[in-house]
């Protein structure tokens, strides 16, 4: 069946006609003033739409393959065309790594990305376009190279317990290991230091050692952090591996109350600077657990629903599962069976003890197979994961390419979900002047790492529907729906989370998902399985179209969307 869109006029003409025949009559849907989203007073991040950015593979204006911070500069304006008004960039301290995540410096940016006044012209174009920008900021730990830690090795004074240090390694079956995988591997997460003859802790790995979150000149030095950022127009951080933060023994490396108080006691430092800063925590955990970090309304402002995305992907591709890295929850998808899923999804984030607003959806991050990737660039359930996205209650979050469906060349290395964005089908797709973008420089990787960008990128350029250029130039490609999904997240009241949210399933397969408030309505019409449904039976009560993927009459075809709503 061709793909096609359908007027509103149309598709509504179109739907009165499929209904079945009945007595009733259709109630004319009120219309709502244009004001009523215009005076919300909710915090500004509960209406925002953040966009993650990658700096290094988003734009290169230097030409020497890594992206950079005038290249985010210069693509605010597609930005600003998509609809997003946040944006969360991944770090941009300067670090030895290519990832920063573990830098050696607090208050100097990654030089491969630009110089500080580079970045403060970056931060003040977003906000003259009304972009938030937020920053990863890693406080869980720092880099072996940073001078802290060769001092505090060195045992120089007050530097010498500002990490955690212990002179023997603890005994197999003494519980040390991963916290995100029950395991009991000491030297997992003890390493051993030459200079100091003593272990250190180090949940992620010996070249990032965890800092002593209990010594007092760290903690203050964290807030004298957060200041410099946040006194640069920063609106806020997203706090890596906030789970880890405090551990207090074998059995207590991960959401110990000792860490929800540190994070409690950040957050009032961060909001005398700013009573309009954001933080967002990566709690990569069940629910429940990720609620604590709520801390009773004094702890973090949002944390991720790491959850919502396993279950649509599950949902579009059943035999899915996927490694939940630096987490305890159960990510096999297997086990799901049917859309109810959702619902229990968003129920189980309402009985929580944060409120809704608290969590903040998505479908995969950097640490995470590009959903692109997992759906075997099926451009149709892409469309499918991106309207599961938008229609759930909270602050969704985009990660760059997923409006493209940009997919990656690869598992087995954090490299491939983190590739340069496909602008056009030129030379390395629009991204770098440079013969070479960043993923094929092998002194980041070594020599041993495959070179596998160059056939990756030649594939993805011979699709010639793969890049924003070519989506941009298309009415129903999936950089449409995004740019559609998002304008009606922000204007449409029902698409808060004081909207209603119910979601049905019919004999056939078909999901509806439709979200209700003070009479505005939006319906989402979903047919995930891979057989035209009949759509006939569906209650439309006088809404119409904003958007058809592949209806056909009274047919919804395979992995075919409709969106319905009422007049604002």
């Amino acid at each position: 069946m061709k793909t096609f869109t359908l007027s509103a006029i149309a598709l509504s003409l179109l739907l009165a006609g499929c209904q079945p025949a009945t007595n009733s009559t259709v109630a004319e849907t009120p219309q709502l003033p244009t004001e009523t989203v215009a005076q919300s007073k909710s915090p500004w991040w509960q209406d925002a739409v953040f966009y993650q950015i990658w700096p290094r593979s988003f734009y290169d204006t230097n030409g020497d393959g890594h992206g950079d911070f005038n290249g985010m500069t210069a693509k605010l304006p597609y930005l600003a065309e998509l609809g997003v008004n946040a944006l969360w960039l991944t770090p941009m301290f300067e670090a030895p790594s290519y990832h920063g995540y573990d830098f050696t410096e607090f208050y100097q940016v990654e030089s491969d990305y630009g110089t500080m006044a580079e970045f403060e012209a970056f931060i003040k174009a977003a906000d003259s376009r009304g972009m938030k920008v937020i920053l990863d900021l890693v406080i869980n730990h720092i880099s072996s190279e940073h001078d802290w830690f060769k001092r505090s090795a060195a045992g120089e004074a007050p530097y010498k317990d500002y990490f955690i240090w212990r002179d023997d390694m603890p005994a197999a079956g003494s519980g040390w290991g991963h916290a995100w995988s029950n395991n009991d591997k000491p030297d997992a997460v003890w390493h051993y230091n030459d200079t100091r003859k003593a272990y250190y802790y180090a949940a992620f790995g010996a070249s990032q050692p965890d800092l002593n979150l209990r010594h007092p000149d760290v903690v203050a030095e964290m807030k004298k952090m957060a200041k410099f950022w946040l006194d640069k127009g920063v609106a806020g951080f997203r706090l890596d591996a906030v789970r880890f933060a405090m551990e207090g023994g074998p059995d207590a490396q991960a959401d110990t109350a000792e860490t929800i108080r540190y994070w409690q006691d950040f957050n009032q430092y961060v909001k005398s600077v700013n009573p309009e800063a954001y933080l967002v925590g990566e709690a990569w955990t069940d629910i429940p657990v990720a609620a604590r970090y709520y801390g009773d309304g004094t702890g973090l402002d949002q944390g991720f629903d790491f959850e919502v995305g396993y279950k649509i992907l599950g949902l579009l591709k059943p035999d899915a599962s996927a490694e939940a890295q630096f987490g305890t929850m159960n990510s096999n998808a297997k086990a799901l069976a049917n859309a109810a899923v959702l619902q229990q999804n968003v129920q189980q984030r309402s009985d929580s003890v944060a409120p809704l607003s608290f969590f903040a959806p998505f479908l995969t991050n950097h640490d995470q197979e590009r959903i692109g990737y997992q759906l075997q660039q099926h451009d149709a359930k892409a469309k499918l994961a991106a309207a599961m996205l938008f229609s759930s209650p909270g602050t969704p979050y985009i990660y760059y390419g997923e409006e493209i469906g940009l997919t990656q060349g690869g598992t087995g290395h954090d490299v491939y979900k983190r590739a340069p964005m496909l602008w056009d089908n030129s030379t390395q797709a629009g991204f770098s002047q440079s013969a070479n973008s960043w993923v094929e420089q092998r002194e980041l990787f070594g020599a041993n790492f495959p070179n596998w960008y160059p056939q990756f990128l030649a594939g993805q350029l011979q699709a010639t529907d793969r890049s924003v250029a070519t989506q941009q130039a298309q009415p129903d490609s999936i950089w449409q729906l995004y740019k559609l999904l998002i304008t009606q997240k922000k204007q449409r009241p029902e698409l808060t989370t004081a909207g209603s949210y119910v979601v049905t399933q019919q004999e056939n397969g078909v999901v509806q998902i439709e979200r209700v408030l003070n009479g505005s309505k939006t319906l989402f019409v979903l047919n995930l399985s891979n057989a035209a449904a009949d759509i006939s039976a569906i209650e439309h009560n006088g809404l119409t179209a904003s958007w058809a993927f592949d209806v056909d009459g009274n047919m919804l075809a395979a992995n075919g969307l409709l969106i319905l709503q009422s007049q604002l």
